[in-house]
């Protein structure tokens, strides 16, 4: 690992990729199993959905922040601020769009109301899966800048007396 703020670079590539686990131990596993546990009702499973999401939306919210500020810091690459870029995109869709959306239709099924059919479950599993796909690609360019060699200063040229 470069010795240059080496721990940013941990910072970043440890924000990156514990995001990764978590939007994947949770949007793709915990979201989906929990309507398999006997007596968790849709209602129920969807009141369980609304406080774990946003718990979860809330801890990606704070890593984005510090991969944000890690990478100002580092001056990282292009491709990784382009990572960056692309999962703050998808976070705030999410944290300003679809989640306050699905929250209405939870709201509904609590209160004993059937929702109206809608794809807006759909669109956040595919945000979900650009994001993980994003954080991965990203945490891979930001671990291959980390641990690439250092490039030495230019040297300057200096004029040979023959």
């Amino acid at each position: 690992m470069r010795t240059s703020g080496s721990v940013w670079w941990l910072v970043l590539v440890l924000a990156l990729f514990l995001w990764a686990g978590m939007v994947a131990a949770i949007s793709f596993m915990e979201a989906p199993l929990k309507f398999t546990a006997p007596h968790i009702t849709i209602p129920l499973g969807a009141g369980i959905g609304r406080v774990v999401f946003h718990a979860l939306n809330r801890v990606e919210l704070v890593l984005l922040l510090g991969s944000l500020l890690a990478a100002r810091i580092l001056r990282a690459p292009v491709a990784v601020w382009v990572g960056l870029g692309l999962l703050g995109f998808v976070l705030l869709l999410q944290t300003l769009w679809l989640l306050p959306a699905l929250d209405v239709r939870t709201t509904m099924l609590l209160a004993g109301h059937e929702a109206p059919p809608s794809k807006l479950h759909v669109l956040y599993i595919v945000a979900d899966a650009v994001k993980l796909l994003a954080l991965l690609v990203t945490g891979s360019q930001a671990f291959q800048a980390a641990t690439a060699p250092a490039v030495p200063a230019a040297h300057s040229k200096s004029s040979t007396v023959a």
